[in-house]
């Protein structure tokens, strides 16, 4: 199978490789920061992190004499990374253990593990507990900030939260910093949420002690994994006739089926499941116990099969199974809807399967760490995502796959890419005197005012759902992709009827109300937040920055983020139509257009079901840097005088620590040095260029 990217790395066993308390390169930094009351670990999917966490809680009850340890992951299946563990024989002074009472991810009903948590609280003996999110917000609506003095509060998957007033997880973080003297651990493989929502405000994150490890380090670290390729495959007709030469039974693989309202779906998710089974080979049989099913490969070889599709009493004995693998031979593949995705840890996966277009950048990045991590006897990782080839220009589609590939490459080295957003407020529910955040699209509806069931969909971010829908429609795809299709297609008939059928309840104004703000979301998306009048929905405005709105008749809507007078970056933001699905990485307060950075990774184009795949460049670990490299030169503000003074330093770094100065560190003298020399080594590219050009 080809590969769209291939990454080569060192595996000089670094990120690998146990020092004298069994902790990992990750780990060991983590642990150095054991004393900070907030730590943000922003390290890749199956870096280690469960474990820092387990190092850094052990040590806040033994040493720090703090009383209790509260775990929260985003998902029941995510618990079991946090089960009973043995340190001690590995170096650490104590092992992590949870009581299984404790352990609030297994099954039961919401009610009874509030109560468990309660309990949990009030008990002085119990130490250690595992919750999901939810769970957390519910007990905590029983009780007090104060209740969490001297507890520590670690949050798996920490881009779940979001400043946003209206997400409960993000209250609950800001109460308990302003309310209690609880320590807070936040951990995340993906500090963006794929939308310009800040995950924390800058205050507070200022308050947060950081350790940071990207996908270079880990990868380039690794004992067995050598390489990781991404293949972007685009077929005709139905998935189901191209998956067989995509799904390889020789790999441990995860497919992830595509949800039941997008255009690959056949909307019957029980006939892919077995379809999918077809094409494995012939079953022979389920395990009443585990729910496991064996199916015989044309080869003779026996295969064992998970499915987490069919939602019945056997998924959780499925689930349970899955839990307690600890061995390669345990399972070959897992089909999955919805699940198996951040946080989920089988280590011998090998390849992630991945059906139809999947619009948030934070959900492929997850996907992805399914299948990075080091494994003895896996030297390839690999993401393959089946999507059904758009109606538009070759050229255009290449174009899209490179700037996909950059962002994908960007994320990866832990940059925040994500598509900006934005919040409505209609004028009549504005009380005298309210203060509203800069940038609000306020909506002029005092003669009609926006309905409940409206404001419902908008504060719970459900324009966001239905974009998330239409970008599954056939007709659609390729807007997403590359913005082929007439704007007037997705404007007048696209929305609509998405609109109508998730939300038949509203009326025909209700409908259109609601198609203005999304396209209104699209084009912020498309235009990194800047708008003109005739973007936004009819009597809408946006608030400046000084709090005033804009009433001046038929003038220009304000950029909330530009000064005054301020001109505009072309390089900064790219003014595009509505349907746009452009990406913009976050550096500083600016969000820079991933087509901006000038980099090519297409190499050749092969046919494919009737389609095509795009192959890149091999993305080796030189070619990592040197996109490291482009990022950090446009965040940084660096003179070339500055540089070559602080080139004889770099030099003296270079000689004493024996490795290159890193953006990563906590150090400020060693970040600046890393800047420098990002800037100096941009600009001999940019002569070489020139040169040869």
């Amino acid at each position: 199978m080809a590969e769209l990217i291939k990454v080569e790395y060192a595996r000089n066993g670094k990120s690998a490789s146990s020092n004298a308390q069994g902790m990992r390169e990750m780990q060991a930094r983590a642990y150095a920061k054991r004393d900070s009351q907030y730590l943000l670990i922003k390290a890749p999917p199956a870096s280690g992190k469960s474990r820092a966490l387990m190092f850094l809680a052990l040590d806040k009850l033994n040493r720090q004499e703090l009383r209790k340890v509260i775990v929260a992951v985003p998902e029941k299946s995510i618990g079991a990374s946090f089960k009973d563990t043995d340190l001690t024989t590995h170096g650490f002074e104590w092992d992590w253990q949870v009581e299984s009472r404790h352990d609030l991810c297994r099954a039961g009903n919401d009610s009874g593990k509030v109560d468990a948590f309660r309990a949990f609280m009030n008990d002085p003996a119990a130490k250690t507990l595992v919750c999901t999110h939810a769970t957390l917000r519910f007990a905590f609506d029983k009780l007090t900030p104060a209740d969490f003095n001297d507890c520590l509060v670690a949050i798996d998957e920490f881009h779940h939260v979001s400043a946003d007033e209206n997400n409960r997880l993000g209250a609950l973080i800001d109460d308990l910093i302003r309310s209690s003297s609880a320590h807070i651990v936040a951990m995340t493989g993906s500090y963006f949420r794929g939308d310009a929502a800040p995950i924390l405000l800058p205050d507070d994150e200022a308050l947060f002690d950081k350790v940071t490890y990207t996908y270079y380090e880990q990868l380039n670290g690794y004992r067995y994994l050598k390489s990781l390729g991404i293949g972007y495959h685009f077929y005709q007709g139905s998935y189901l006739d191209a998956i067989h030469e995509v799904l390889d039974p020789e790999r441990k693989t995860i497919v992830h089926i595509p949800h039941r309202n997008s255009g690959e779906s056949t909307t019957d998710k029980y006939s892919e499941v077995d379809y999918i089974l077809d094409a494995l080979g012939k079953v022979e049989d389920q395990h009443a116990e585990t729910g496991i099913i064996t199916v015989r490969h044309s080869s003779g070889r026996l295969l064992k099969v998970a499915d987490l599709v069919t939602d019945t009493l056997v998924r959780t004995h499925v689930q349970e199974y899955l839990r307690q693998v600890n061995h390669r031979d345990d399972v070959d593949v897992i089909i999955a809807l919805g699940m198996a995705k951040e946080g989920f840890d089988w280590p011998y996966c090998e390849h992630v399967l991945t059906i139809g277009y999947r619009n948030s950048m934070t959900e492929i990045i997850q996907i992805i760490g399914r299948a990075t991590r080091d494994s003895e006897g896996k030297s390839h990782a690999q993401f393959t995502n089946l999507i059904a080839q758009p109606d538009a220009e070759d050229a255009d589609v290449q174009n899209s796959v490179n700037n996909l590939l950059k962002a994908i490459t960007v994320s990866l080295l832990m940059e925040q890419v994500l598509a900006p957003s934005i919040n409505f407020k209609p004028r009549s529910r504005i009380k005298p005197g309210e203060t509203v955040e800069p940038g609000t699209v306020v909506i002029e509806d005092r003669d009609a005012p926006v309905s409940q069931k409206v404001m419902d969909i908008l504060q719970s971010g459900g324009q966001e759902d239905i974009i998330a829908a239409l970008l599954q429609e056939p007709k659609v795809v390729a807007a997403a992709v590359t913005e082929a299709t007439e704007p007037e297609v997705i404007n007048q008939t696209e929305i609509p009827k998405v609109i109508e059928r998730l939300h038949p309840d509203l009326d025909e104004g209700e409908r259109e109300l609601l198609r203005e703000t999304v396209l209104t979301t699209m084009q912020a998306r498309a235009t990194g937040g800047l708008f003109s009048e005739a973007d936004l929905p009819d009597g809408a405005q946006i608030l400046e920055p000084d709090g005033r709105y804009d009433t001046q008749p038929g003038g220009e809507a304000v950029n909330p983020d530009q000064r005054p007078g301020e001109a505009t970056d072309d390089d900064n933001i790219d003014a595009g139509s509505a349907g746009g699905g452009r990406q913009f990485l976050k550096i500083g307060d600016k969000f820079v257009n991933i087509e901006h950075l000038n980099i090519d990774l297409i190499n050749q184009i092969n046919p494919f079901q009737g389609a095509y795949e795009i192959l890149s460049k091999a993305l080796t670990a030189p070619v990592l840097k040197t996109i490291q490299d482009v990022v950090v030169s446009k965040r940084t503000q660096m003179t070339e005088e500055e540089a070559v003074i602080l080139w004889p330093r770099i030099n003296a770094f270079v000689q004493q620590k024996g490795r290159p100065p890193s953006v990563t560190s906590d150090d400020q003298m060693e970040v600046r040095y890393a800047e420098a020399l990002a800037y100096i080594q941009q600009k001999k590219r940019e002569r070489m260029k020139g040169a040869t050009a």
